[in-house]
């Protein structure tokens, strides 16, 4: 919606197609909340909804069935105030959170008692941790009037406001818009973009979504995207690994509308922005000039220039009676990165030009995805040497962190299907010790050992992997 309001022609094409949009009450009456911030915050969901989808797509594409109401999809996107960057935060569908407790089957005297949210939803009830504490559960009892549940439950028990108050008070950041996609949207939005481009360096095969693709690059229709967006079944990454294919695959949208000629072709525009706009639904106070404001800002926004990240996890299986397995937040790191949104910070240092100068590799380290951790008691090790492998052209995603455990030498985890990627990193930290975890996925992990000194600039060499090939760790296809 932002990206296609970039032109003067866009702008046009928004203001005679905003009345279009589908309103939803995301914030009327909501009390306790969170001090705004610098920038601005959406949160956009995506939920089960099927209604209009014809019956032989959804034997198609596995849609059979009753939706549950709730959302499969959550993610807080934070546009920088100056507009020179874009963050995408993925939340577990599965965290773990109290939500305001079910009326007990006494009040179903009252019909509007069901329906309405119980009064403790209100954010400035015990209903949910301090604003900004990165919880998703305590490990006391629960404060009264709550219960324990999946964050995708806000949905079904109190719609978009249930669901901003409960992201609210976990994260402390403002939501100023909201914006809601269902199955039918979802599927009319990619269409007519033409489909979007997607990668994978195995097969990908789901029983439940009945997604099936073959080794290399493939172009989607609206369908076919809903399934590699939906599927969580393909290895034991599970919900994780879902929300990776939806990073990757937001960031080949952006790229697709920004490097292709939608913006400049009038016709084009408008059939796009109609479709795109007409089958969301967004907050009431969204509107024209908002998008308008906005998209004057995005105009250098790419791919590029987007981070995106998931919230960091202490705990991938935290089972709860009655609920089942779901997830908790690492408390320390969540709350670090909820606190650099809400200071409008970048979540990684910008990445310098790399050095002409270095030893030549064979994968660009542009293509390269690497998280770093301490595993040493030396404050501040992370951080620079995160800072060292982006200048040196490596992409490194997200926050430094604290090794659980300390390490006699520097260590790198790799899935051994990106051997030629790993050789590129470790010729920048030369005696590391290769640790390859099969399913681990594109992302290389760096521990830190009393060993590394620095890092050592490394470059892409004649036949190093690039434009023209299809390699596993990549966010945007060649």
């Amino acid at each position: 919606m932002l990206v296609i309001t970039v032109s003067g022609i866009g702008h046009a094409v928004i203001d005679g197609v905003n009345g279009a949009i589908g309103r939803v009450d995301a914030f009327g009456g909501m009390q306790g909340r969170p001090d705004g911030t610098k920038g601005t915050n959406f949160l956009l969901v995506g939920t089960d909804g099927r209604d209009g989808l014809d019956p032989s797509d959804k034997r198609r594409y596995h849609l059979g069935g009753a939706p549950c109401h709730c959302t499969d999809t959550i993610m807080l996107v934070h546009l920088s105030e100056d507009r020179q960057r874009a963050a995408v935060v993925s939340i577990p569908r599965d965290s773990y959170v109290r939500l305001p407790a079910k009326p007990a089957p006494a009040a179903a005297a009252s019909p509007a008692s069901l329906s309405a949210p119980a009064p403790s939803a209100s954010p400035a009830s015990p209903s949910a941790p301090a604003p900004g504490d990165g919880k998703s559960a305590g490990t006391g009892p629960l404060p009264p009037g709550t219960r324990p549940a999946k964050i995708n439950e806000a949905y079904a028990d109190g719609g978009a406001k249930l669901t901003v108050h409960t992201v609210e008070q976990l994260t402390g950041v403002h939501i100023d818009h909201y914006l809601e996609v269902d199955f039918s949207s979802f599927m009319k939005t990619v269409d007519v973009i033409g489909g979007v481009k997607v990668c994978t360096p195995v097969p990908l095969k789901d029983a439940y979504t009945g997604l099936d693709l073959a080794p290399g690059t493939t172009t989607l229709d609206g369908g076919q995207a809903l399934q590699y967006v939906r599927s969580r079944h393909i290895d034991g990454s599970a919900d994780l690994g879902r929300m990776q294919r939806q990073q990757r695959f937001l960031a080949q949208v952006i790229h697709k509308i920004t490097s292709g000629g939608t913006l400049s072709n009038p016709v084009e525009l408008s059939r796009v922005a109609g479709t795109a706009l007409g089958s969301v639904r967004a907050d009431q106070g969204l509107g024209a000039g908002d998008l308008i404001a906005l998209a004057k800002g995005l105009k250098g926004l790419s791919a590029e220039s987007s981070e995106f990240v998931s919230v960091p996890l202490s705990d991938l299986n935290y089972r709860v009676p009655g609920i089942g397995s779901t997830v908790k937040w690492d408390e320390t790191k969540a709350g670090e990165l909820w606190a650099a949104i809400r200071a409008d910070r970048p979540l990684a240092p910008p990445r310098a030009k790399p050095a002409h100068l270095g030893a030549a590799v064979g994968v660009d380290p542009a293509r390269i995805r690497v998280t770093v951790a301490n595993g040493t008691d030396t404050d501040g090790l992370a951080a620079d040497a995160q800072k060292a492998l982006r200048a040196t052209g490596f992409a490194t995603p997200g926050l430094p962190l604290t090794a659980v455990h300390h390490v006699g030498r520097t260590m790198i985890d790799y899935d051994p299907r990106w051997d030629r990627s790993v050789k590129s990193l470790a010729a920048a930290l030369p005696g590391a010790e290769l640790v390859p975890v099969s399913g681990q996925g594109a992302t290389m992990k760096v521990t830190l050992g009393p060993d590394y000194t620095k890092v050592t600039p490394v470059r892409a060499g004649a036949g190093a992997v690039g434009e023209d090939a299809v390699t596993g760790d990549e966010e945007v296809c060649p």
